[in-house]
């Protein structure tokens, strides 16, 4: 019995690791934003990571992944780490990180979908009745933060093109941790989005030179935390259930961000952003909630 809990138990805590990780990542991007363009901001970011990332593995001397698996890998890294992380840059310049991580959040919803029709997850009630009630509460937290309305605004679209690059990502990720150790996954998959950024590379020498402490330091900081240790909690969590379920932790990212934004950047959350973020609780627990039955 305390083997089965264990079992359970770590996956939802490496889950959380990652939610609390990522929702400091919003606030980060913004902090940095304002001295790095987007493509200089994601490429330094992923340098850090990439560089932590290769240092375990070197220690910890995993296998390298069989060639079958390499197309996926290079293609999860530029829609992850590449497409992702320079898109949702140039989003956060536009719109704040409220509205922001709302909209990325249509991703688990994109998710569950695919991975009901191409992994074959299906399509629990339990799991969309969750989808919908925590993205009812991003969307409610999106309205109370937003300070100007980004219905047909270029930040508005950029953070749904980041949406479907993450879930498209998740999608490719899912089969190949069957096969290939989290660790691995996440290196190859940040080495690659790395590469895929170095267009970038003369406009992060030439704005590093000017940018202050606190930019290079949470350009560091989004490398080695959100970036590093963040996505090898995912993939070890997401190795041990279903993408849609992993897909509905990430609604917890919304209220966490606001909460972060309060009290690193003193932007005060109003008051409906509350009832937003009680909702994307509630829609998480009934989302990763298991039938009776798979409980006994």
């Amino acid at each position: 019995m305390r083997s089965l809990e264990r079992e359970s138990l770590l996956p939802l805590a490496a889950a959380l690791v990652t939610v609390v990780l990522w929702a400091s990542a919003f606030v980060g991007i913004r902090a940095a934003g304002d001295e790095l363009s987007p493509g200089a901001l994601a490429l330094g970011r992923l340098l850090v990571g990439s560089a932590a990332l290769g240092a375990l593995v070197l220690i910890r001397r995993e296998p390298l992944p069989g060639r079958r698996d390499v197309p996926a890998i290079v293609l999860c890294g530029v829609l992850w780490f590449g497409i992702y992380n320079v898109v949702l840059n140039a989003a956060e310049q536009r719109v704040d990180a409220g509205t922001a991580s709302m909209l990325v959040n249509v991703g688990p919803i994109l998710i569950a979908l695919l991975a009901g029709v191409f992994l074959h997850e299906g399509f629990p009630r339990s799991l969309i009745a969750g989808i919908l009630v925590a993205f009812a509460g991003a969307v409610v937290i999106g309205v109370a933060t937003s300070e100007q309305g980004v219905g047909a605004s270029w930040g508005a679209v950029l953070c749904v093109v980041a949406a479907f690059a993450y879930a498209g990502a998740v999608v490719l990720q899912k089969p190949l941790l069957a096969r290939v150790s989290p660790l691995q996954v996440t290196w190859l998959a940040c080495t690659v989005g790395t590469v895929a950024c170095l267009p970038f590379a003369p406009s992060l020498v030439r704005e590093v030179e000017d940018a202050s402490r606190s930019a290079l330091g949470w350009t560091l900081y989004l490398g080695l935390f959100p970036t590093a240790i963040a996505f090898i909690t995912w993939a070890y969590a997401l190795a041990r259930t279903t993408a849609g379920r992993m897909g509905s932790t990430t609604y917890l990212v919304p209220p966490l961000a606001i909460l972060m934004g309060w009290a690193i950047l003193g932007e005060t959350p109003q008051a409906l952003a509350y009832l937003g973020g009680a909702l994307c609780l509630a829609g998480v627990v009934v989302a990763t909630r298991r039938p009776a039955a798979a409980s006994r």
